[in-house]
């Protein structure tokens, strides 16, 4: 699905990824983790093509990914939810959605998917994205992210500041896709049971490399936070 061998990326003269090698498998749910600016997030820009990385190759579903540009990347099926959820706040729930559907109007069948995973969206399709709290805000975003049906979602810390209930919603929401088997994600959370809840596998992060990685049966909860301490 994802390959992502040696790469290499920086904002003017600093560089925040060194070498790194990552992979997610089909139908996969692989977790990133690591203590704030070891380059999770500069991690999925770089996946999304928001940067070009100065060395190293992306390839994903057998495409090389280095150089295209990020309309490229989504048409060829990757989604994405960054962290802040970056919705537009002046546009309704249903502008929002028609917008990630990159098309005049989504699909009945795409609508009723998004709708069924976040069944409260439904209820607030002609309010204003800005009028939203914060958890229905991460929600729509996530939503956008899945209505053009991509093959891999990226999502950069969904549960960031939101209130527990949707935490658990977006949980359940995650395991629902997780079982249907159409898509992969990666996700970067610093929510560890939530992480270790969900992952098949896991990386750990640290001055922009890998430190630690497994599969689920390996990942202990105290090995990985002693990376995740200040």
């Amino acid at each position: 699905m994802l390959a992502i061998n040696g790469v290499e990326a920086a904002y003017a003269e600093s560089t925040v990824l060194n070498e790194l090698d990552l992979s997610v498998a089909d139908g996969q749910v692989v977790c990133v983790m690591g203590r704030n600016g070891v380059g999770k997030t500069t991690l999925l820009k770089v996946i999304m093509g928001l940067l070009v990385p100065r060395r190293g190759t992306l390839v994903f579903d057998g495409t090389d990914i280095t150089r295209l540009p990020p309309y490229e990347r989504a048409r060829l099926g990757i989604g994405y939810a960054p962290q802040g959820r970056e919705i537009f706040p002046s546009l309704t729930v249903l502008q929002n959605l028609v917008v990630g559907a990159r098309r005049k109007r989504p699909t009945p069948e795409s609508m009723d998917y998004v709708l069924s995973l976040f069944p409260a969206l439904s209820r607030m399709l002609g309010k204003r994205g800005g009028d939203l709290s914060g958890g229905q805000q991460q929600q729509l975003a996530i939503a956008r992210a899945l209505i053009s049906d991509p093959t891999l979602l990226l999502l950069d810390e969904p549960t960031e500041g939101i209130q527990p209930s949707i935490v658990h919603e977006i949980a359940a929401v995650l395991e629902r896709i997780k079982r249907e088997g159409r898509r992969s994600i990666l996700l970067v959370e610093q929510y560890l049971e939530f992480a270790r809840s969900i992952c098949d596998r896991f990386y750990v992060m640290e001055k922009g490399g890998v430190v630690l990685e497994g599969d689920r049966n390996a990942f202990h909860v105290d090995r990985v936070s002693a990376f995740l301490s200040v």
